[in-house]
């Protein structure tokens, strides 16, 4: 996979050389390139904003630099070989960065950010690309930073870790929180790992019972536990399918019950008498 990212920061994207994402450019998995986008700017100042046409606080990011940097990356993609490409802009206004997009955009084989500062990007750049590549506006959350570096590191260490061969174990993923499958809508529950007694605290006795599938039950039963107390919503969204009959049956301990009016074992949701107790 490419990875450009076009940035008025170079350095905020030092964390790049580091870890898994490190190692992975390291072993060729990963090609990442850093652009400075002042290298586009074409006065003494290296200017990249302005004040917004309407009026209003802050500054707005010039297009003139960032559609000259983004045709000299594609043409040096397209020219290397690079084919596919698509663009990520960081923004709080954006679609919510799940681990369902986190796949998607691994299955791409190469992405260009485009982390913003001040009040944003001109949107004609935005509008001006989307009909030449997919773009991606994504948010990785419901506030706002100094700028879009951050979300960027955000975005690419949890598209890198999906990448073949850059995990150590290519199952490490699979029972992750929001992992597609079982697992899509919920927390993955605690892990343990030696010594097996610590400050008088000891290990759920199921996990040194070698049962596998009461093993799998329990982890099982723990992320629906996890999930019901940190994130109901999740749980109230699932669809009709998502739990089998043991499922149900601990839903049913934790205090939630199916709608009575939807399908038969459908949606679930709380008890009023559960949530009080």
């Amino acid at each position: 996979m490419r990875l450009d990212v076009v940035t008025i920061f170079p350095e905020y994207l030092d964390p790049l050389n580091v870890s898994l994402v490190g190692k992975a450019r390291a072993r060729g998995r990963l090609d990442v390139r850093v652009h400075d986008l002042r290298e586009w700017t074409h006065d003494r100042h290296n200017t990249v904003d302005d004040t917004p046409y309407g009026g209003g606080p802050g500054m707005v990011m010039k297009t003139e630099p960032w559609g000259d940097a983004l045709d000299t990356i594609l043409a040096d993609g397209y020219e290397t070989g690079s084919t596919l490409p698509a663009i990520v802009v960081p923004t709080p206004s954006g679609r919510p960065f799940t681990q369902e997009l986190a796949v998607e955009l691994s299955e791409r084989p190469w992405l260009i950010f485009t982390p913003a500062r001040y009040e944003g990007i001109d949107r004609r750049v935005v509008d001006e690309y989307a009909t030449r590549v997919p773009v991606y506006e994504v948010s990785i959350g419901d506030y706002v930073l100094a700028g879009g570096e951050a979300a960027v590191l955000v975005i690419t260490e949890a598209v890198a870790r999906l990448l073949p061969g850059v995990l150590g174990n290519a199952e490490s993923h699979r029972d992750d929180s929001f992992a597609p499958g079982a697992m899509a809508s919920l927390l993955e529950g605690p892990v343990y790992t030696k010594p097996p007694v610590w400050r008088d605290r000891e290990i759920p006795d199921v996990l040194l019972s070698g049962h596998h599938g009461k093993i799998a039950r329990w982890r099982r039963d723990e992320a629906l536990r996890r999930t019901t107390a940190h994130r109901p919503d999740l749980i109230e969204r699932c669809a009709p399918t998502a739990f089998d009959k043991k499922d149900r049956e601990m839903l049913s301990i934790l205090g939630w019950a199916p709608d009575p009016e939807g399908e038969p074992y459908g949606r679930f949701w709380r008890r009023p008498e559960a949530m009080e107790q």
